[in-house]
């Protein structure tokens, strides 16, 4: 990531937010600390608040984490149905921004993980499985200087 171009993510993500209608979107980079990796929530439109400026995730953790782990997008139709209740504090942005549908897709450079692009929006069942995938398909293979979706992928 040192080497990408001067990009415009704040931009980019606010296009994306008004091109799909979403009410939220989210762009969570990989940051070095001490000798283990975190992501941060860098970029947002549509926010709440700035409480997903304080989020720290760790490999794993919440649906950032969980996509940087995995390097596979993510999908949860509903949370209220899809995430137990008692469960929701592994996911700080959706409690945040009061998600209640939403996906994340990772964001590659070099074979590795170093970014995820959250969407979502404030009602149940809003992001479907057909609408996901467009939006994966509409966004392209390149987001910035990463490639989108997951590697593998044709």
């Amino acid at each position: 990531m040192k080497n990408q171009p001067n990009y415009q993510y704040q931009a980019e993500i606010e296009k994306l937010r008004d091109r799909f209608q979403f009410d939220f979107v989210s762009l969570a980079l990989v940051q070095p600390a001490e000798d283990r990796f975190v992501l941060t929530w860098q970029y947002a439109s549509g926010n709440m608040n700035d409480r997903y400026k304080r989020i720290v995730l760790h490999s794993g953790k919440g649906i950032a984490g969980i996509v940087f782990k995995t390097g596979k997008p993510m999908l949860i139709q509903n949370v209220n149905t899809d995430i137990e209740s008692r469960d929701l504090f592994n996911y700080p942005i959706i409690v945040a921004e009061q998600l209640k549908s939403l996906g994340a897709i990772p964001l590659w450079e070099a074979a590795r993980v170093q970014g995820v692009l959250l969407v979502g929006y404030r009602a149940e069942n809003r992001l479907t499985q057909a609408a996901f995938d467009q939006f994966q398909e509409g966004l392209g293979r390149e987001f910035g200087a990463f490639h989108a979706g997951e590697v593998g992928q044709p």
